[in-house]
C-alpha cells in the first residue's frame, strides 16, 4: 500500500471534481496511488504470461523500480502469436502505403507470423540468443516491424537507429550497443532520391571499434538492387530460407525489450532501456483506455519507428491490442501533394490518426484551403492526437476545421514510453479541454509543479514539472550501462521523485500545461536534437573556435537550430565559406534532420563568469523579446554583435537592448 499522503497532497484538487471529470477516471487514479499494485496486478490481465508474476512491485531499491517481478513474458507471442491462436490470422496487422514507391502492402497477422519464426530462426542460426543486442538500420516498412519482433521472439534486444542519421551518429550507437548482428535495408527512398542506407551502414562499421558478427541486410522492391559485401553481408532472403520457425523465448518482466538512443547521444550515448512487462501492459491499457480503440480499429500514427512514437504506437501498441496499423512511408505535402493525408484516411478507413503539429502546419502551408484533400471522405476519423511539440491555437484551429474530429494533445518522452498527461477518451475525458493544456495525468502518475527549492507550486504558477516514485510501468528502467547517469540525471535534483526536465503549471482543476523544456534540446519537426551534440560536430571544423546553438521558431517546424560560431584567427577563410562547410560538416556528422541552416560568425559569445554559454538569452534576444542579463555576464557588449549576426538571418528585427541586471 502506498503512503496516502503522498496520493492526497497532490490531488486536494481532484477530491471534489467529480462533476468536473469523469468518476471512473478518478477512481481509478485514486487507486493506482493509493494501491498500485491491486490496481496494476488488475491491469497485468491485459496481456499473456509464460508464468505469473510473483510480486506486482518491487520498490525496494529505487529508483530502480520493478513490476511484475517473477513474471516471464514474450513482446512477440504477445504482439501475433496469440492473434493468429485465437482465430485471427486473416485480420491486416499493417497496411504499409508508400506513395515514393508506388506500393500498397497489407500484411496479415498470419503473415507476420509466418516471416518472423522463419527469421528468429535464421538470426538463431547466426548466433543470436536471449540478451544479445540487435541494431535495426531499416526505413518505415513492414520489414522493420519484422526485425524488432524477431529480435524480441529470441528474447534478444532491439536498438532502431533513425534512417536520417549519418554514419557517424550510427557508429556511436553501434559502439555503444555492441550488436551480435546488425539488420538493414539496402535503402531509404526520400522525395527524388535514394538514401543509400548500406553504404552508411558498411562506414559507420568501418569506424567502429565493435563489430557485428554479420549484417543481414533486405533488398527492396521497386528500387534497384544494392550490391551486398559477401564477406559482411548475408541476404535476409537466405537468411529466411535456410532457417525453421522456432518458438518464443520467455523472458522476466524485467529484462530488456530495447534500447533507444535519445537526445544527447554524439560522444555520449544515453539509451534508453526499457523492461518488457511493464511496457507491454501500459501500452495495452494505453490503447483502450487513452486512444479509445476498438477491436476492429484502423490505426495511424504518422512517426517513424526510429522515434519513441513508432516503438509504442506503430509496432507494439497496435499489434498487442491485435488492430490495423498503417505505416505510411512519405511526406505530408510533396509525394506527390497535399492530399495524402486526406487520401489514406480514406482510403484505409483510419478511424484515430496520431502525428506531430508540424506534420499539419506543412498541410496548411501547402493547401490552407484543402483544394487537393476536399475530395476525400473523412467520414470513418473519430479523433487525431497529436504530441512531440507545442501546438499553437492557430493550427490546432485549422485541425479541428478542416478535419472535423477532436484534436487532442498529450504529453510523454522517450524515457516513459507512453503518455504522463493526456486527454483520455477511454475515460469519458472532456473532448474540449482548456487551451494549450497537455490533459490530465495518467493513471500512476503522480505529478507536482514545484519550484527550484523542491517546494510545491500554487495552481497556475509556473515551475518544475517532478513526478513522484514509483513510475507506473512502462517507464524506462535504467540507462544502457550508465546506472549512474541515470540516478543523477533524473532524481538526483528533486529527491523521491523524477524529474522530466520540462517547464509547466497546472490549474485549478487538475489539467497539466508543458510550456517549455528546461535543458538544451530543441524540437525540430518533432524530433528532439541536442543542441550540445550539434555544437560538438560544429567545433569539429579546424577554423572554429567557439560556438553556441540554440534553438528560433520556425512556422513550419515549430524549432530550428540557430549557429552563432567564433573564428580562430589563424582561420583565413571568409564568414561565407566557412560557414558553408560548417553547414555540410553538420550533415554528414548528424544528418539532415538536423535542419541546420542558420549559421553566422561572431565575435564572442556571451558568457557568465563562471563560463556558461547564455544560450537562452540569445534564443530570447532572437524572438525581439527583451533579455534581462545577470549581474555575473562577463561582457553585456557582445550582444552589440550578436544583434548584427541574428539580423542578418532574419532574427532580433526589433529588439529592445538587454537589461543588466546590478547585485544588491
Amino acid at each position: 500500500m502506498a503512503d496516502s499522503s503522498n496520493y492526497l497532497n497532490y490531488t486536494n484538487d481532484l477530491n471534489n471534481l467529480s462533476e468536473v471529470h469523469d468518476p471512473v477516471y478518478l477512481d481509478a487514479y485514486r487507486r493506482s496511488l493509493l494501491n498500485p499494485t491491486d490496481f496494476w496486478g488488475q491491469q497485468s490481465q491485459l496481456i499473456d504470461w509464460d508464468r505469473p508474476w510473483d510480486c506486482v512491485l518491487d520498490n525496494s531499491n529505487p529508483p530502480f523500480t520493478k513490476w511484475f517481478v517473477g513474471g516471464y513474458v514474450n513482446a512477440c507471442y504477445n504482439a501475433i502469436d496469440r492473434h493468429v491462436l485465437n482465430g485471427n490470422g486473416d485480420k491486416v496487422a499493417l497496411i504499409h502505403d508508400s506513395p515514393l514507391t508506388q506500393t500498397v502492402r497489407h500484411v496479415t497477422y498470419q503473415e507476420l507470423y509466418d516471416q518472423i519464426t522463419l527469421l528468429a530462426g535464421g538470426m538463431a542460426n547466426l548466433g543470436v540468443t536471449k540478451g544479445d543486442r540487435v541494431v535495426i538500420y531499416m526505413p518505415l516498412i513492414p520489414e522493420a516491424i519484422m526485425a524488432m519482433l524477431a529480435t524480441a521472439r529470441l528474447g534478444a534486444v532491439h536498438s532502431v537507429v533513425f534512417g536520417g542519421f549519418a554514419a557517424s551518429e550510427l557508429c556511436v550507437r553501434i559502439e555503444h550497443a555492441r550488436p551480435k548482428i546488425i539488420i538493414a535495408a539496402n535503402c531509404g527512398v526520400e522525395p527524388g532520391k535514394i538514401i543509400p542506407y548500406l553504404n552508411i551502414l558498411h562506414e559507420a562499421v568501418d569506424m567502429s571499434t565493435k563489430k557485428p558478427l554479420c549484417n543481414i541486410i533486405f533488398q527492396r522492391e521497386n528500387v534497384p538492387p544494392t550490391s551486398i559485401n559477401p564477406k559482411t553481408d548475408i541476404s535476409w532472403s537466405v537468411v529466411l530460407n535456410l532457417a525453421e520457425p522456432i518458438d518464443c523465448v520467455p523472458v522476466e518482466a524485467n529484462d530488456p525489450l530495447y534500447i533507444l538512443y535519445t537526445s544527447g547521444t554524439t560522444d555520449k550515448p544515453k539509451g534508453v532501456q526499457r523492461p518488457v512487462g511493464g511496457h507491454l501492459v501500459a501500452l495495452m491499457y494505453t490503447m483502450k483506455m487513452l486512444y479509445g480503440m476498438k477491436t476492429d480499429d484502423v490505426w495511424w500514427s504518422a512517426s517513424d519507428l526510429g522515434w519513441v512514437v513508432g516503438h509504442s504506437y506503430i509496432c507494439y501498441g497496435p499489434l498487442l491490442y491485435g488492430i490495423t496499423s498503417v505505416m505510411y512511408e512519405g511526406k505530408p505535402d510533396r509525394t506527390p501533394d497535399p492530399a495524402q493525408y486526406f487520401r489514406i484516411i480514406e482510403q484505409h478507413k483510419v478511424n484515430s490518426l496520431f502525428s506531430v503539429p508540424t506534420a499539419f502546419r506543412v498541410l496548411r502551408r501547402a493547401d490552407p484551403d484543402i483544394k487537393y484533400g476536399r475530395k476525400y471522405c473523412l467520414q470513418s476519423l473519430r479523433s487525431i492526437f497529436i504530441a512531440g511539440e507545442h501546438c499553437d491555437s492557430e493550427t490546432k484551429n485549422w485541425i479541428e476545421r478542416i478535419f472535423k474530429v477532436p484534436v487532442l494533445n498529450n504529453w510523454w518522452q522517450t524515457e516513459t514510453g507512453s503518455a504522463i498527461t493526456a486527454t483520455c477518451i477511454g475515460f469519458g475525458h472532456s473532448l474540449n479541454p482548456p487551451k494549450f493544456t497537455t490533459g490530465l495525468p495518467l493513471v500512476g502518475y503522480n505529478i507536482k509543479i514545484v519550484e527550484a527549492d523542491g517546494s510545491e507550486c500554487e495552481p497556475l504558477k509556473l515551475g518544475r514539472i517532478v513526478i513522484k516514485l514509483p513510475l507506473p510501468p512502462g517507464n524506462m528502467s535504467t540507462l544502457y550501462r550508465n546506472d549512474e547517469l541515470f540516478k543523477r540525471l533524473y532524481f538526483q535534483k528533486y529527491p523521491g521523485y523524477y524529474d522530466t526536465m520540462d517547464a509547466g503549471y497546472k490549474d485549478e482543476n487538475g489539467y497539466i500545461f508543458v510550456t517549455a523544456r528546461d535543458d538544451d534540446v530543441i524540437n525540430v519537426a518533432g524530433h528532439r536534437i541536442s543542441t550540445s551534440s550539434l555544437e560538438d560536430a560544429v567545433l569539429r571544423h579546424i577554423g572554429v573556435a567557439d560556438v553556441a546553438v540554440f534553438g528560433v521558431p520556425e512556422p513550419t517546424k515549430g524549432q530550428v537550430p540557430l549557429c552563432l560560431y567564433v573564428k580562430k584567427s589563424s582561420c583565413s577563410k571568409n564568414d561565407a565559406k566557412l560557414s558553408g562547410e560548417i553547414i555540410k560538416l553538420i550533415r554528414n556528422v548528424v544528418g539532415p534532420i538536423a535542419s541546420f541552416r542558420l549559421i553566422a560568425a561572431v565575435d564572442a559569445l556571451p558568457r557568465t563568469r563562471s563560463g556558461k554559454t547564455m544560450r537562452k538569452a540569445m534564443a530570447d534576444f532572437a524572438k525581439n523579446e527583451l533579455v534581462t542579463l545577470p549581474a555575473t555576464i562577463e561582457d553585456p557588449s557582445v550582444f552589440v554583435g550578436i544583434r548584427t549576426a541574428l539580423q542578418s538571418l532574419g532574427h532580433a528585427m526589433n529588439t529592445p537592448d538587454p537589461v543588466v541586471t546590478t547585485n544588491n
